[in-house]
């Protein structure tokens, strides 16, 4: 277990030799004259003339602008990596918001989307191709896309991560449907209990588990009040789907400050991040992506009904239950037991290997009501 020593900002992890140093009130503790500096790692900081009487020994510094003359007094064992020449920031020291993911988008003005910085980001990534050519493309987003992981492990460093459950399910799950209301009743709830609810971060199942995290500290009455404020727009292909849920948002402002994780990805750029979820990890390696959703959802795992993206979920989550890959299995609850016992029969198949040694270390559970899916999460813990 990683303990975090925390002082204005700046963070030391026992594995990590690295103080990180994100912003500039945390530098100003550090700058006084004459300090040597030694095994900082230095994020997005505009050093101006500030530092110019420290001395920086095995230090990293990520993106940031330093004048010459510092640049040039720098220990050998320094490691610079300078801000690349794309339109995003290669070096984030923060998750994403809606703020901040859709910063320069007015839900009352629906085409300024085209202009936020979510779409200019899609727009560049699929200029130069989902397997773009250019190396300094692919080592901006590689860069990116660590940053992006260091920021989410730095977040969850601070929950029981036995407490931290996934809920996966098709992106073409309506607002209208009964299963999209059963998932932001059971997020509500196991958020209300102190889980840390997170998700592939875009529309259908996953928009509807970071609602009820949206929602959690009022009466359950409320959600059936915000679904009619969204329910003229039932899937993310309609007009209006984004700027409903910046609405509902406006009239049902959070009152409690319990946090959900959207993990999205470029990859499917077309698909809006759910501006329900306050933190949202957002990838341009789509398998970074899938695999870091999984790995942490050490609390378990709740399925709505989906098609070939929640399959490969589902037998990914699978191996490494089999495997105790991350120490020990955890929770795979499958709601709707008509869509996974008859339409989709993953639920007996997985049965019926674990009977016959296939898989081992399956805790397998349907579940057909909000009670049914939250009881097995917490019988877990």
């Amino acid at each position: 277990m990683l303990f975090v020593c925390i002082l204005a900002n700046a963070k030391r992890f026992t594995m990590n030799k690295y103080i990180e140093i994100e912003n500039y009130d945390a530098l100003l503790l550090l700058i006084v004259p004459g300090a040597v500096l030694r095994h900082y790692a230095f994020q997005n900081i505009d050093f101006g003339r500030n530092a110019l009487h420290c001395r920086f020994e095995d230090c990293i510094f990520f993106g940031c602008s330093m004048p010459d003359a510092m640049r040039a007094g720098l220990a050998p064992n320094c490691y610079v990596l300078p801000k690349l020449p794309v339109p995003f920031n290669a070096f984030p020291a923060k998750l994403y918001t809606a703020a901040t993911l859709y910063a320069g988008y007015d839900y009352r003005c629906p085409d300024t989307f085209e202009q936020c910085y979510d779409t200019r980001i899609y727009r560049h990534y699929m200029k130069c191709g989902k397997q773009a050519a250019d190396i300094s493309e692919t080592l901006a987003r590689s860069l990116h896309d660590h940053s992006m992981s260091d920021a989410l492990h730095d977040f969850l460093s601070r929950y029981d991560e036995r407490k931290v459950v996934a809920v996966m399910g098709g992106h073409a799950l309506l607002r209208t449907d009964e299963n999209y209301r059963k998932v932001v009743l059971i997020a509500k709830h196991l958020a209300e209990q102190g889980y840390l609810m997170l998700t592939g971060g875009g529309p259908g199942a996953m928009e509807a588990a970071h609602l009820g995290v949206w929602l959690a500290g009022r009466n359950d009455a409320v959600v059936d009040d915000a679904l009619m404020l969204i329910d003229h727009a039932p899937s993310y292909n309609d007009k209006e789907w984004l700027s409903s849920a910046f609405a509902l948002m406006d009239k049902l402002p959070r009152v409690s400050d319990v946090p959900s994780v959207g993990i999205p990805t470029w990859f499917y750029g077309h698909e809006p991040a759910a501006p329900f979820a306050t933190h949202i990890t957002k990838y341009f390696d789509n398998s970074i992506r899938e695999d870091m959703l999984l790995a942490i959802a050490k609390g378990g795992v709740i399925y709505s009904p989906g098609s070939a993206g929640t399959m490969q979920e589902i037998f990914q989550d699978a191996a490494q239950n089999h495997y105790r890959t991350f120490g020990y299995e955890s929770p795979m609850v499958f709601l709707d037991s008509e869509y996974w016992c008859k339409q989709f029969p993953v639920y007996p198949l997985l049965q019926s290997l674990q009977q016959r040694g296939g898989y081992r270390n399956l805790i397998l559970s349907l579940a057909d009501t909000p009670a049914d899916a939250e009881r097995a999460i917490m019988d877990f813990e």
